[in-house]
């Protein structure tokens, strides 16, 4: 069997270090480690007009946001397949089937949906769209075949559902799926990286987020506001690493060889937690190395980023074509899925033969 990856975001705006650390980084070494036969992209436009639907000049705007960002950071066109959402309406067929295989109630319990309804407040009017948004996270997994989903921890409910569709419809019509595997980071603190308030999810709506596309001068200013250990009032005082989220973005992005460039005092990062634990040691030493951690990081994407900002005709050729190249996958699964279904009316010269049999007698 093939190998192969489907991950993408919704273009809700420019990506942020947690979707960095958290997918797009770990995508750019899957695409290139030669592990994978194929790796789908997706800007995943039509979920995010399920709640956007009043807005769509929104998403049309972030489309290309996201495109850049992608690129910017090293997804290759040549390796990768970058497609939009919308421009595959087979996606939209295969959702629809699915529909049948999942009750209302079970959506209703998946952690996902709960907690994004809760945030949206939508629990006084929840759209269907919106409601059903695993079911069409399935359809776009499936749809290509894919073997492997990198993912955060957040969405390993999503999956779950999608697991659950492929075994009722296999069982049911036979076996057409394929049943995927989740891929999770694999740093810890990559699972999921706090906002710089402290706040446990990063959000552009909270307006608690670092891009990738931000200046230098802008990454310098977040990091120096960050959160940090409440009770760290004095140089003297003795900090709290756990939860503390400088040191969680300095776990998911500080390399030891950083310190002799930044912080030659300290040769790793567990020696800079030892001290700052018992005491001795500022916030703003420890967020400035942090600043010079990410400003190294990000240096590069930035540039690239100014570089592919001057080549938007290109940028959208490339989504063109990938998404010429996915619907063609696509419309391959929903023809099994269709003949599975037996809903193959015209292409099934059986069924035509059987019934001209049937009343020639």
């Amino acid at each position: 069997m093939s190998k192969i990856i489907l991950t993408g975001d919704r273009p809700t705006g420019r990506l942020h270090v947690g979707h960095y650390v958290g997918s797009l980084r770990r995508r750019v070494e899957l695409q290139n480690s030669g592990m994978f036969d194929k790796i789908f992209i997706m800007i995943a436009d039509a979920q995010a007009l399920t709640d956007n639907a009043e807005n769509p000049e929104k998403v049309r705007q972030n489309i290309v946001e996201v495109a850049l960002d992608y690129l910017s950071c090293g997804l290759d066109p040549e390796k990768s397949t970058l497609f939009i959402q919308s421009q595959i309406p087979e996606l939209c067929e295969l959702s629809f089937y699915y529909m049948n295989l999942v009750t209302v109630s079970r959506l209703q319990r998946n952690p996902t949906v709960k907690s994004e309804i809760q945030m949206r407040n939508f629990e006084a009017s929840i759209p269907v769209g919106f409601f059903t948004y695993p079911i069409s996270q399935a359809a776009d997994i499936t749809a290509f075949k894919a073997t492997t989903v990198p993912v955060g921890e957040d969405q390993l409910p999503m999956i779950e559902q999608t697991k659950e569709i492929v075994r009722k419809f296999n069982s049911v019509y036979g076996d057409t799926l394929v049943e995927p595997e989740v891929l999770l980071p694999d740093n810890k603190a990559c699972l999921r990286l706090p906002g710089i308030d402290g706040k446990a999810k990063m959000s552009k709506s909270l307006n608690n987020c670092i891009y990738l596309s931000d200046t230098e001068e802008d990454v310098r200013k977040k990091v120096m506001s960050m959160f940090t250990d409440p009770n760290h009032l004095q140089v003297s005082d003795p900090g709290k690493v756990e939860g503390n989220p400088v040191f969680i973005y300095l776990d998911a992005f500080c390399k030891d060889g950083m310190f002799a460039e930044y912080l030659p005092e300290y040769a790793n990062l567990d020696e800079l937690k030892a001290h700052y634990t018992r005491g001795g040691l500022g916030d703003v030493k420890v967020k400035k190395f942090l600043n010079n951690v990410l400003q190294e990081e990000l240096a590069p994407i930035r540039t690239k980023r100014k570089e592919w900002e001057k080549q938007i005709p290109e940028v959208y050729e490339i989504l063109r074509k990938g998404s010429i190249a996915a619907r063609e996958v696509a419309s391959a699964t929903l023809d099994d899925v269709k003949k599975s279904m037996k809903i193959n009316y015209f292409d099934d010269n059986a069924l035509i033969t059987e019934q001209s049999k049937k009343y020639a007698e």
